[in-house]
């Protein structure tokens, strides 16, 4: 080999190595955990902590089970940001909170967060993949329908409309697909056969599985959902969804509920108003049990019943204490799903550092540290997207007659399902055609390292977006621009070894003007700290 190509050579791999050494340094998780604290502060003990921690450390310590001391502020703020809103703080933000030495700061922030507009773009996205919203394929609601169904999902988020009028208000509805969102939720059921929409139902609002009942239970479920009729209009995929009088006549008088009550049919009212009455009260086993247990898997991880959609009798909460008590101040709050999140994000349990005290292997099951998981697909590229200034284009054949996304609208904000993308479908955006939680898969695959490590996609985002150019301004030092670095993409300061190493390899590598900072931003998109909430 000539010796200036083996020279060539030989700076190319020195520069990468020096990269993946920058990478192995920001991979770990506890870079970001310098300033644990404790889980006790001075003069705490477990009585004075709230409910919820009562009931938590409780169950640990029967079980033998150490939790985590409660995560460094840098952690807090990047958690809460993605759990509450889906979305990094900006670099601004970051460092206002960072330099807050406001005491009750975790607490102001959750108050904040709960009120912005990203909030209900996040939970429009999680209640999307539950109720089906999807234009085609095997769901068939079609894009207006799509929009309207999906914008009032968004309304009732930002409103906090009660959980209790949001289920019945599903449940009940009677109109047009285009003027009456909520009737898109029996149309979203592939098969609209009785037993089909009870089943549809059971597994939205009462976390169960209805296709492992018996044959009679769901046939007695399903009599409550046999008079819903279907006519089309004169306007172009418009459907009316409606309580049919002809079939209520020839429909039996008394229908058994699933507890095993039994409830008295009438010919002029809509059974399904019957269904809803008994759904929503303060005694259904399942109602509130359901949503609450979603919500501490949403944001924790795992259900206090796992799966969350699949509440069984033989498949027992983890703790049943902590369970029947969210659901008690679940409904003594009038089922307001705002303070449901403020109960829960407040506790200590929560914020929990994701460094376990022990290597228990119950600890997780029974919430002794806040798990380490992979960003969903549509969080994950509006913060590349974010941070690098760039966007996504969608489009789509489907749904008809052909799809185009304003650039400027973010993934998580999407309402149709059946528009996609290759990195979204990578990384596990769910199909929407069944409404369980398994659906989306967070699991890391090769192909997902892949892609972030090699891709153009990923690489033209940080070479030619915006946002590194714009972050860093001519006129200002090196330590400042590293410190900005680390705050747009990590949410936190970076440490004395990792500024080294930047340092070095600026210096060390044959690289000038943006390359240093370019190839920084590379190993950091490829961190476990960055690919992960944690």
């Amino acid at each position: 080999m000539p010796r200036n190509e083996s020279e060539q050579g030989s700076k190319m791999m020195k520069a990468w190595l020096v990269v993946a050494v920058m990478l192995v340094a920001a991979s770990s998780l506890a870079g970001a955990e310098k300033k644990i604290v404790p889980l006790f502060q001075s003069g705490e003990s477990l009585s004075s902590l709230g409910q919820v921690d009562k009931l938590v450390f409780s169950r640990l310590r029967q079980l033998d089970i150490k939790p985590a001391n409660v995560c460094s502020e840098p952690v807090f703020i990047r958690r809460i940001y993605l759990d509450v809103i889906g979305t990094l703080p900006t670099p601004e933000e970051a460092r206002r909170y960072l330099m807050s030495q406001d005491k009750k700061k975790r607490r102001l922030l959750i108050d904040e967060l709960l009120e912005r507009p990203e909030f209900a773009d996040y939970w429009a996205l999680k209640w999307g993949d539950l109720l089906r919203i999807k234009s085609e394929f095997p769901i068939n609601l079609w894009p207006n329908a799509v929009q309207a169904y999906h914008r009032w999902v968004w309304t009732c988020l930002r409103d906090n409309m009660p959980y209790d009028q949001f289920a019945r208000e599903i449940i009940t509805a009677s109109g047009s697909n285009f003027r009456v969102p909520q009737v898109n939720f029996y149309r979203s059921v592939q098969n609209r056969q009785p037993e089909d929409l009870a089943q549809a139902v059971a597994l939205t609002f009462m976390g169960t599985r209805a296709d492992k009942w018996s044959e009679e239970q769901r046939t007695n479920m399903g009599v409550f959902f046999s008079q819903i009729g279907y006519k089309k209009t004169g306007e172009w995929k418009e459907e009316i969804v409606y309580f049919d009088p002809e079939k209520a006549a020839a429909a039996t008088s008394k229908g058994v509920l699933p507890d095993g009550s039994t409830a008295e049919l009438s010919v002029d009212r809509d059974p399904r108003e019957v269904f809803a009455d008994w759904l929503i009260t303060d005694e259904n086993p399942w109602f509130a049990r359901t949503l609450v247990n979603r919500v501490w898997f949403w944001l924790m991880g795992n259900g206090i019943i796992h799966e969350p959609d699949d509440i069984r009798p033989d498949n027992p909460p983890s703790n049943p204490r902590l369970l029947d008590y969210l659901e008690r101040e679940f409904r003594v709050a009038d089922y307001d799903m705002k303070e449901l999140f403020r109960l829960i994000l407040n506790s200590r349990t929560y914020q929990l550092s994701s460094i376990p005290a022990d290597d228990n292997p119950k600890g997780e099951a029974n919430f002794a540290f806040y798990p380490v998981r992979r960003l969903e697909a549509e969080v994950l590229i509006d913060a590349v997207n974010r941070i690098t200034g760039t966007t996504e284009e969608y489009s789509s054949p489907i749904p008809e007659p052909f799809t185009w996304i304003p650039p400027h609208q973010r993934s998580i904000a999407l309402a149709d399902g059946s528009i996609t993308s290759t990195f979204l479908e990578m990384f596990g955006r769910p199909p929407r055609d069944t409404g369980y939680e398994t659906e989306r898969n967070n699991r890391p695959s090769a192909a997902q390292r892949l892609h972030f490590l090699n891709s153009s996609h990923i690489q033209k985002k940080i070479e030619n977006g915006p946002g590194l150019r714009d972050l860093l301004q001519v006129g200002r030092n090196e330590q400042e621009d590293v410190i900005l670095m680390y705050l747009t993409i990590l949410s936190r300061l970076p440490t004395e070894e990792e500024f080294l190493v930047f340092k070095q390899y600026s210096q060390t590598a044959d690289v000038s003007g943006r390359q240093p900072y370019v190839d920084l931003a590379w190993a950091l998109f490829n961190s476990v700290e960055f690919l992960y909430r944690h």
